[in-house]
């Protein structure tokens, strides 16, 4: 389901564009009754000023395309969109393989969805209904962005009257000392809007943050509904009772992890008072994991150490959220090339006479990452309000200074240790709380189970999420194959060197462990070619990289097992085989 809620109307349109006179208001019937508003327009130009002035998605019949200053129309007004807009555009084609003339002129636009005719109502409904949700994204991240420059407008007034007050502070002093009073008002009225603006830049921190998270959190929202669309594709297809348990199991846990993401993005936009509770570290961070990994980048791997008899915290549970969120964003920083964050947690019992005087039983968590590593001569500074060694933009030197002000008001202790070349640790010693009531069913993971089925159709399934792989698992058992799932790139060059006799390789793109779908692609090419490979992803960045490899298949994620077959059928349409294909 969308996490993203509909916003201005006008926003939501549906634009069509159709020669034809039967089809425009064929296709405005058929999203009509889907609950969407649209307009048909009567030309290029109309359909253009009608974009720029909000709109949530153009369907567009390719035979609009045809007339060449019509077709140069619409790139160019693409080209002119600002950086968060990239209005998705939906080309009916004729039925032919390839881009037709017309729409190719869109193929380098990256929010382009291609729907070759004739095609189903309900396929057209979906995929209007999808690229109205990346729109909705798209106009959110430009009301953060308006939102962030009315704070900085606000912050710099309130700064440059500090300034001019700074100026004549002096003056007034010498001139008029018998209003000394007076002036020690107006100090006062001084550092409380100096609390203001901290709070208002803390404020638009927040806001920053979810915008560095916004791409990973699409990559991972689109996993979601994968697992869901798949497993309703699935249920319509099935009766066994025992399959429809398995699926419907996934599917819950896939809406559970998306309502918990939600509810993790919601914390940051809100300003809370700190309020300790006991809060169980394994499921905390447990569910913050889609939320970590958004804001670090495929390069980095998360390892997660647990002690098996770890004790409760008491502390605020937003507060520590934000704060591994930021500890998280220094060390990808700190890692330009890759590397591991890894974040573990210990019972410490402490008697007094440690260098910072704490009695009593604690939570030792630790934030490490492989990085570049803090010179000495700093070391000391970084838990300093406003000090940082990004460049200008890039931080506000608040981070650290929250993570130690946290720690300090959760009643413990927060240190750092570093060496340059060698990497960061960040300690926190928060105070052990009561007993926590674990909800196993919420807290913990579906797994997939690994299946070994020999048949005529081999493939070798690479998919690091759980519950995507489970799916998939079922998707293409229901389609008559035998998938044996492994997690990663590593993983699958050694399955393929220890068993030649797999038929295809099943990738997703992004993945850990230093090596994504592409890499892999090509080493299978070169050691086993006559392999087909097909990629798999939901992730934008990725899939316009992918889509410049030359030989390889690529499936935009969330599919159905019609769009798996085809493809299946397709990889196997370059090799010859004497084995035939089926659908069961």
């Amino acid at each position: 389901m969308s996490m993203i809620r509909p916003g201005n109307p006008q926003d939501e349109r549906v634009l069509i564009l159709a020669p034809s006179h039967r089809d425009g208001p064929t296709l405005a019937t058929v999203l009509a009754r889907a609950g969407l508003i649209t307009k048909i327009c009567g030309d290029m130009q109309e359909l253009c000023h009608d974009l720029s002035n909000g709109a949530g998605v153009a369907v567009i019949a390719e035979e609009s395309l045809s007339d060449p200053r019509e077709a140069a129309c619409l790139p160019a007004f693409l080209e002119r969109q600002p950086p968060w807009s990239e209005p998705p555009i939906v080309v009916a084609m004729a039925p032919r393989k390839g881009h037709g003339r017309g729409s190719q002129a869109l193929v380098d636009h990256g929010n382009l969805v291609l729907l070759e005719r004739p095609f189903s109502s309900a396929t057209l409904v979906s995929s209007v209904r999808s690229a109205l949700r990346a729109r909705r994204r798209q106009y959110q991240i430009r009301d953060h962005l308006l939102e962030h420059e009315r704070n900085e407008a606000r912050l710099g007034a309130k700064e440059q009257e500090l300034r001019q007050l700074n100026e004549t502070l002096e003056r007034r002093v010498r001139e008029r000392t018998a209003e000394l009073e007076e002036v020690n008002r107006q100090l006062v009225d001084e550092i409380r809007q100096r609390q203001e603006a901290e709070q208002s830049l803390r404020h638009a921190q927040k806001m920053e943050a979810i915008g560095q998270l916004t791409g990973g959190v699409a990559h991972d929202f689109n996993n979601l509904l994968m697992v869901v669309c798949g497993g309703v594709n699935l249920l319509e297809r099935t009766n066994d009772t025992a399959q429809r348990a398995r699926i419907l199991s996934g599917m819950r846990d896939a809406a559970a992890r998306g309502e918990a993401l939600t509810r993790q993005l919601l914390a940051f936009s809100r300003r809370t008072a700190l309020t300790p509770e006991p809060i169980d570290l394994p499921s905390l961070l447990e569910g913050m994991r889609i939320l970590i990994a958004g804001a670090l980048r495929g390069d980095i791997v998360i390892d997660i150490k647990m002690a098996p008899d770890l004790w409760p915290v008491l502390t605020d549970p937003t507060q520590l959220n934000l704060v591994i969120l930021n500890l998280a964003v220094n060390a990808r920083d700190a890692m330009p090339d890759g590397g591991t964050l890894t974040i573990a947690a210990t019972n410490a019992t402490l008697e007094g006479s440690n260098r910072f005087a704490l009695a009593g039983e604690f939570v030792r968590l630790e934030v490490r990452d492989t990085g570049v590593g803090i010179p000495p001569e700093i070391l000391d500074r970084v838990f300093e309000p406003f000090f940082t060694t990004k460049e200008i933009g890039k931080g506000t030197g608040l981070g650290l200074s929250q993570v130690y002000g946290f720690a300090k008001q959760s009643g413990g202790h927060a240190e750092i240790c570093s060496r340059e070349g060698d990497g960061t640790s960040v300690i926190l010693y928060l105070p052990r709380g009561e007993a926590v009531a674990q909800d196993n069913a919420q807290t913990q993971l579906s797994r997939s189970e690994e299946k070994g089925v020999d048949g005529p159709h081999r493939i070798l399934l690479v998919e690091d999420n759980d519950a995507v792989a489970a799916l998939v698992q079922e998707m293409l058992e229901g389609l008559g194959f035998a998938p044996r799932r492994v997690a990663n790139a590593r993983e699958a060059l050694a399955a393929l060197e220890n068993d030649q006799n797999f038929d295809l390789v099943f990738s997703d793109i992004v993945m850990p462990g230093g090596m994504n779908g592409i890499e892999l692609a090509r080493a299978i090419k070169r050691k086993t070619p006559e392999i087909p490979v097909i990629l798999a992803t939901g992730y934008s960045a990725a899939l316009r990289h992918a889509n410049g490899v030359d030989g390889l298949q690529i499936l935009r994620k969330p599919y159905d097992m019609d769009t798996l077959n085809t493809a299946l059928r397709e990889a196997w349409g370059g090799r010859e085989s004497s084995k035939s294909i089926t659908v069961s």
